[in-house]
């Protein structure tokens, strides 16, 4: 065997790589810039569905949240219940309501929803069907201020949203509760973002009663949204990496969902292309199915091999696929 011949067009698809991606026609563009593409194809979905699950016009109109039958039903996004357009409730929203009540029953409508959903798509619906991962998203594309793929101690940062969700979500309205016994949504009061910009501030625009009662808490919250939207502009979706209890929830079920990630790894040449052009910053080609993963297909995109590829299949699956290698099948 001629290693020296192997090794000369090792070389040479690496240098291929660097110089251009699939998808881009041969002009060299990055992926996701052309029309068609998956990028441009999946923020259209995001674009749609934020649109049609906020679709009830007159609640901005006339400052008033939508109470109609599908208000029972949860969106698979993080889509806060107090918007006025809003259609569908938000399931960390309606997880802390059922634990917070006074007379608190496993809620298996919830948790459920939670599981079927993790299950089979893992973070899939962070990538493709959560409104305020759309608003992270636009704003990453301004052409203000340095882009940063990462925050110093980003290990460590990202295990906040598991405490978040824990402590936040599950612990503090079951456990502190007013004198009826009563708790309350912890993390929409009193950290998500998504809630006042989708719900607070067009609530209050609507209602001048409501700006005159608005105080302290709403000027805490108003910080931080205006702090995730700094970060935004610099850093690709902080929320959805450092903050967000349900991208934790689904990221749980990411290693083990059927929608997967896989690499192959006779066709992978671990260039670094999936994890430059990934928007959680993940190393696709050593762990296609981190639980950071948000299922955005950017990776497949920017592969120069195709090595990367997705796919319905059960987890623990046959690691070989026509004899070659496949990571995270």
């Amino acid at each position: 065997m001629d290693f020296g011949k192997i090794a000369g067009m090792e070389s040479e698809s690496r240098q291929e790589g660097n110089r251009k991606f699939p998808c881009t026609g041969g002009n060299g563009r990055r992926p996701g810039k052309r029309p068609g593409s998956l990028l441009v194809c999946r923020l259209w979905v995001q674009a749609l569905w934020t649109a049609l699950s906020n679709g009830y016009a007159a609640g901005f109109l006339k400052g008033r949240i939508y109470m109609g039958a599908t208000k029972s039903a949860c969106a698979p996004g993080l889509n806060c219940y107090s918007c006025p357009g809003a259609l569908f409730a938000c399931p960390i929203g309606a997880l802390q309501a059922v634990i917070s009540s006074r007379q608190f029953t496993f809620s298996c409508y919830i948790f459920g929803f939670l599981m079927v959903f993790g299950s089979l798509f893992g973070r899939l619906a962070c990538g493709w069907l959560c409104p305020f991962g759309l608003v992270q998203e636009l704003l990453y594309k301004l052409p203000l201020m340095k882009k940063k793929r990462r925050l110093p101690g980003e290990r460590y940062l990202r295990r906040a949203k598991y405490g978040i969700l824990a402590v936040f979500v599950l612990i503090l309205p079951a456990v502190v509760v007013n004198v009826a016994g009563i708790g309350s949504p912890w993390f929409c009061k009193y950290i998500c973002p998504s809630g006042t910009l989708m719900g607070g501030i067009p609530l209050l625009l609507a209602n001048p009663g409501l700006r005159a009662a608005a105080g302290i808490l709403f000027s805490w919250k108003a910080f931080v949204l205006i702090a995730v939207v700094v970060l935004s502009v610099r850093l690709p979706r902080p929320f959805c990496r450092y903050v967000c209890p349900l991208g934790a929830a689904y990221g749980l079920f990411n290693p083990v969902s059927m929608f997967r990630f896989r690499v192959d790894a006779d066709k992978c040449i671990s260039c670094g292309q999936c994890r430059r052009a990934c928007p959680m910053d993940i190393k696709v080609f050593e762990n296609p199915n981190s639980m950071e993963c948000i299922r955005c297909g950017a990776c497949i995109e920017a592969c120069p091999t195709k090595a990367i590829g997705a796919s319905f299949i059960m987890a623990g699956a046959c690691k070989k696929k026509n004899g070659a290698a496949v990571r995270g099948s």
